[in-house]
């Protein structure tokens, strides 16, 4: 199946965090799929959805509320990560298109995640990191974060910092300079 270049799907995920070491016994969890949709040709950013998933391994830890403003008691009726995986390829046929992210945490931890919950990858094979583009296309000598690019870009950061659903439309807004 050919991919379809006339959208790009952007992912910031948002997993379970701690201000020290990861308890023993546990793994980080996602529990946010923040998704941005952006159309190549217009830049339009169609959709912008944030995907609550109840953590697997883990619980949203004091620490991870404060950063993110995603409490346990959010998380706890939510779908499972098996489940907002599977919406998430059906709902924005994200196998069908390339993806995006800042930086190649999100897939990382996708594939970890994946990979332990015997979970197919919900998105296409071809996969944009945001932040080395970023670096490569403004020549700069280390990538940066994503709110250093925006100020850069003078595009003001808009909601949260560390919502999945803001950064991705964030992270939709540089991607559309650097196109």
């Amino acid at each position: 199946m050919a991919l379809d270049f006339t959208k790009i799907i952007i992912i910031d995920l948002e997993a379970t965090c701690w201000s020290g070491k990861t308890p023993k016994g546990v793994h980080h969890d996602v529990i946010e799929y923040g998704v941005a949709v952006l159309e190549v040709a217009s830049g339009n950013i169609l959709a912008n959805e944030g995907i609550l998933v109840k953590p697997t391994t883990s619980t949203v830890s004091d620490f991870c509320t404060e950063l993110t403003t995603i409490t346990p008691d959010m998380v706890a009726d939510a779908p499972s990560f098996s489940d907002a995986s599977q919406y998430l390829k059906d709902k924005y046929q994200a196998n069908r298109h390339p993806w995006a992210s800042y930086g190649a945490y999100d897939m990382n931890q996708l594939k970890r995640q994946c990979l332990r919950e015997k979970v197919p990858f919900p998105l296409s094979a071809q996969h944009l990191n945001v932040k080395a583009l970023f670096a490569l296309r403004h020549h700069l000598s280390h990538p940066v974060g994503m709110d250093t690019a925006l100020k850069q870009l003078e595009i003001p950061l808009e909601g949260t910092h560390h919502r999945g659903i803001d950064d991705a439309r964030n992270i939709a807004k540089i991607l559309r300079q650097l196109l």
